[in-house]
């Protein structure tokens, strides 16, 4: 059965955006909606996680939790999900420290 799924990506290849747009909606830039069933998503996903390389993805599905929903991720990411007693909660990771270039003296 058919249920929705919403995948977020942030700087993936664009053959992977036009993939995904094949199943789902693009409704903005980097974020698709669709209604696919379990095995569909799940390919989706595989090949997600497959080609994200240095960007981002979230894949947001229903499932039998408290919440009602789970949460994979994929790529280089700053918010992680983690289990807490049942419950998907977001832990923020620091930012990336960026090395100042040294002028010559």
């Amino acid at each position: 059965m058919p249920s929705m799924v919403v995948i977020a990506t942030t700087a993936v290849p664009d053959h992977l955006r036009g993939a995904l747009s094949r199943w789902t909606s693009e409704v903005v830039p980097g974020i698709f909606v669709g209604s696919v069933s379990a095995r569909v998503r799940d390919e989706l996903w595989n090949a997600v996680t497959e080609v994200v390389g240095n960007g981002a993805a979230v894949l947001v599905h229903p499932a039998a939790t408290e919440q009602g929903y789970a949460i994979r991720t994929a790529g280089t990411r700053r918010r992680i999900p983690v289990d807490f007693d049942g419950l998907t909660l977001i832990r923020m990771t620091t930012a990336p420290k960026v090395k100042k270039m040294q002028s010559p003296s």
